[in-house]
């Protein structure tokens, strides 16, 4: 049986529609990008999970607005759990952005290797595995909202 793994994440989108990812170097897979973000501690909501996370992977304390997106989706943790993550997305468009985390957990410290900010092109034509795999779709979806 997969544990439940409430989680946020966010969409952070530059002025160039360029949004940041992580790259992580797990010893049991092959390397992957992801948006920043991470479980939900007990008791927290996934918007102060946002907030939380958002500080800590890329140093800004700010509000992420309304939850924007919702995926349920079975995978493996850098743990080696198997979850089903109930993950919300938080976009928050930026002119510039300069990431300096506040605060990684010792194994971010570890495994997370790089960021970088991956334009549509980038995603659609890069060789390393992007999670979400949906990601230009709920970068399509989200802007749609985001302009309403």
């Amino acid at each position: 049986m997969r544990a439940a793994r409430p989680a946020a994440r966010i969409l952070l989108v530059d002025a160039q529609a360029r949004v940041l990812m992580f790259r992580f170097t797990p010893d049991d897979r092959p390397p992957l990008w992801c948006t920043p973000g991470g479980a939900v501690d007990p008791g927290e909501t996934y918007a102060a999970a946002a907030r939380r996370e958002l500080w800590e992977e890329v140093g800004l304390d700010i509000d992420c607005g309304p939850e924007v997106a919702r995926r349920v989706v079975d995978f493996r943790t850098f743990e080696g759990i198997e979850v089903t993550a109930d993950e919300r997305y938080f976009r928050i468009d930026v002119d510039t952005c300069e990431v300096a985390a506040g605060k990684l957990t010792e194994q971010e410290q570890k495994l997370l290797v790089g960021h970088r900010w991956f334009s549509r092109n980038d995603i659609a034509g890069h060789d390393e595995v992007i999670y979400p795999a949906d990601l230009v779709e709920l970068l399509d979806m989200t802007e749609s909202q985001d302009a309403r």
